[in-house]
């Protein structure tokens, strides 16, 4: 019998709880999108090609993996519920492997370290989908209520913020801090053990704090075929599908491709300037003195370098994180106004104009000179601004594709619809790293050993900018021909929850 409760309030307790989970999960998705293919080649010491295959080989499982973890998820039956526990029982084997992906071995020959790295990519990924995929099918079925929806997909995605300041803001100089009298990878592997214990906590307070109410209308077994075949009659999920396989292109291709503008084009002696305007520079250490104290300095937030000799200093990896911070704080604050502006003007309208005016907003990117460092923080800025409402909109855009099939056929597989659509994350997320290596190693000689060569340092800037803002239009275009406006989402929640109420006072 259906629950009764399918309009329930959620508590603030259980907002605040559920999105603990994806904040957890953005540890490992931010240091992915942010940092893995420069890890791969700059620390780990594969070549680029290598490396790409390793993304797009671990992705492309992970993708097909998914709508498996789909139909586990939906035909699971605990007393916790169908997708809860799947978050506590891929708790701890996810922190172990974390830091196990992002540990470098010491003596090994180049083939026993890509298949090292192939491994270790290929169970994170795994263990990712079978908690990730349950976690946000658990957000449909926490409530039936739209509004509801829309403020519990506001807290997820503010705590997914949070966790992404960390990880842009914090990440790189606590390498660098733990990488001092050690070298890089000690420093990777150390910060992912921080991590990886942080994720460990959220995952135990998400599952305890949540609860399961939607069930669906009519308990049919179907088989994966059966499923698949009635999602593909659904016309908003075929258009959310190929926009959500374009959208995480975007997420990880610009992630790459930003660490490298700011690493390689950003002038070095102008980020310096910057950072010391905001009092974060020191004298260069002397060799055997023992480090200064203070916070900054333990999260290794000070450039101790001279201005004229930069080039092994972390002015860099200090500005990239600063930007990082700057550009996910706006972020954070605008996403509190997406249920309000959902609820004016509909998920799609804010969707697509949000996606239209970040596409501007990084073609002007190419416009900037190396020195512009304003230029480059304010045009974060006004992409935080105009993208920050449509992230948590999207996925509550999910939800409603889960309900028009449940509208249209009487049945409802939130699982399948939300494997899928992971499939088409995770293909987009292999898409887009693998394609930013493979265009820098195909049109700008790109060599992970000679990284600042004009030719590579033009195709980080053609990158950051036009390819991106190509792709950030292509979103636009999928999004309007999206068929489920305000109005239908409306239509589609009260027939719902008619059918609920006739089932439960039968």
């Amino acid at each position: 019998m259906a629950e009764k409760h399918f309009q329930q309030k959620l508590s603030f307790l259980e907002k605040a709880g559920y999105s603990g989970g994806d904040a957890a999960a953005n540890f490992v998705f931010m240091t992915m999108i942010l940092f893995q293919t420069s890890f791969y080649t700059d620390v780990f010491g594969i070549s680029a090609g290598a490396a790409a295959a390793i993304l797009m080989a671990a992705r492309l499982w992970d993708a097909f993996f998914d709508p498996i973890m789909g139909f586990m998820a939906d035909r699971t039956q605990t007393r916790w519920g169908r997708f809860r526990p799947w978050v506590l029982w891929t708790a701890f084997p996810w922190a172990v492997v974390m830091v196990l992906a992002y540990t470098t071995p010491k003596g090994w020959g180049m083939g026993a370290m890509i298949a090292y790295a192939a491994i270790t990519n290929i169970l994170l990924m795994t263990l990712y989908s079978m908690n990730n995929m349950p976690y946000s099918a658990l957000g449909g079925v926490m409530t039936g209520d739209v509004n509801e929806r829309a403020k519990l997909n506001s807290f997820r995605f503010v705590a997914v913020n949070i966790a992404q300041f960390i990880v842009g803001g914090f990440t790189l100089p606590l390498v660098a801090k733990f990488a001092a009298g050690h070298d890089r990878q000690y420093g990777w592997q150390m910060t992912m053990g921080i991590w990886a214990v942080l994720c460990l906590v959220l995952f135990f307070i998400t599952f305890a704090t949540t609860k399961e109410r939607i069930q669906p209308v009519t308990q049919e077994k179907s088989s994966p075929k059966q499923d698949f075949a009635a999602l593909l009659k659904n016309n908003p999920w075929k258009v959310m599908f190929f926009m959500t396989l374009v959208h995480f292109a975007i997420l990880s291709f610009r992630g790459g491709a930003l660490y490298n503008y700011y690493h390689h084009y950003a002038d070095k002696t102008a980020l310096f300037d910057w950072v010391a305007s905001l009092h974060l520079t020191a004298a260069p250490l002397v060799a055997g003195a023992p480090a200064p104290g203070g916070i900054l300095e333990w999260f290794g937030y000070i450039v101790h370098a001279d201005r004229s000799d930069l080039a092994n200093s972390n002015v860099a990896d200090v500005a990239n994180s600063l930007i990082n911070m700057i550009g996910t704080g706006v972020t954070i604050i605008i996403i509190l106004l997406s249920p309000a502006l959902s609820r004016k003007f509909g998920k799609k309208a804010i969707a697509v104009g949000g996606f239209a005016l970040a596409s501007i907003g990084s073609l002007a990117f190419y416009l900037l000179s190396p020195t512009n460092i304003a230029g480059m923080i304010a045009l974060t800025v006004l992409i935080a601004i105009v993208y920050a409402p449509t992230i948590p909109l999207v996925w509550a855009i999910y939800a409603d594709v889960a309900d028009y099939s449940e509208w249209k056929t009487g049945r409802r597989f939130t699982g399948i619809v939300f494997a899928t659509i992971g499939f088409a994350l995770k293909l987009g997320l292999a898409l887009g790293s693998s394609s930013f290596l493979w265009i820098m190693a195909g049109f700008f000689n790109y060599d992970p050993k000679q990284s600042d060569l004009p030719q590579a340092v033009e195709g980080y800037r053609a990158c950051s900018s036009i390819v991106v803002g190509i792709l950030f239009g292509i979103c636009t275009i999928l999004l309007i021909a999206y068929q489920i406006n305000k109005r239908m989402t409306i239509q589609m929640a009260d027939e719902l929850a008619e059918r609920r109420k006739k089932i439960t006072t039968a």
